[in-house]
């Protein structure tokens, strides 16, 4: 991640607040000023950006550690997972495990973490569903959905704002292939018209376009999450399509 060095090498605590400022105020150090100036001589609208991308990346470590924490025991792949979802540089590994490890110790707190998230991200829902997603990514690095990972994400979501329908769609992106229901994963009823349908999925394409990462600032791995989950909304809208003919009919 590109952004790990802003968050690592500032005062990243003291400018965010809450208890995520708190979980890495100890990490900041004495460039705070230098940060200060930095985001000072950006404007305002600028800096505002930068510090929500700090903290959304914070959020990432903290919960990602709670998540891999959420079953009672922290594996191997599920720390890959976080490795390989969240590429961190070699020289900031040393500084993100400290807070990845102060995160982990346990699931207590989680849900002040996802509040903080939630105030600050409210107007873009779209940004936590991302988070949610690479959370996911962590839960599922061992193939299985376990219990209390599920329940965990249930509640994570529900912080964020998501009803359960939502987070049923969200879910069916990371379940086996086999068992994912693609007017799920399209967030519609079966017996949707074929008009809606349509509606349904030329908005979920504008809502998960990988711009919109890139728009938001998002680091990279943001964006390749967005095109995998774009690649499943369309895989979903086929497998729909075909079951109703409509790609015969288009044909026709």
């Amino acid at each position: 991640m590109a952004i790990w060095g802003k968050i690592l090498g500032s005062a990243a605590g003291l400018l965010i607040g809450g208890p995520l400022g708190a979980l890495v105020g100890g990490l900041a150090g004495h460039a705070m000023d230098r940060y200060r100036e930095s985001t000072a001589e950006a404007g305002d609208q600028v800096a505002e950006q930068q510090v929500k991308q700090v903290t959304f990346t914070i959020a990432v470590i903290a919960l990602g550690a709670k998540m891999a924490k959420a079953d009672g025991v922290v594996t191997r792949e599920e720390i890959s997972a976080f490795k390989r979802v969240f590429r961190i540089p070699p020289n900031e590994e040393k500084n993100v495990g400290r807070i990845f490890n102060l995160a982990r110790q346990d699931t207590a707190g989680y849900e002040e973490y996802a509040a903080q998230v939630a105030r600050m991200f409210h107007k873009t829902p779209q940004l936590m569903e991302d988070l949610l997603h690479g959370l996911f990514t962590i839960a599922m690095a061992d193939g299985v959905l376990h219990p209390a990972e599920d329940a965990y994400l249930r509640n994570v979501a529900s912080i964020f704002g998501f009803d359960a329908a939502a987070y049923a769609r969200i879910r069916g992106y990371h379940v086996r292939a086999e068992e994912a229901d693609p007017y799920q994963i399209l967030g519609v009823a079966p017996d949707i018209s074929d008009e809606e349908l349509k509606k349904a999925y030329r908005r979920l394409i504008r809502e998960n376009h990988p711009d919109k990462a890139v728009a938001e600032g998002l680091p990279q791995e943001f964006v390749e999450l967005a095109n995998a989950k774009l690649a499943k909304i369309n895989v979903a809208y086929d497998q729909v399509t075909k079951l109703r003919g409509l790609q015969d009919r288009m044909k026709n």
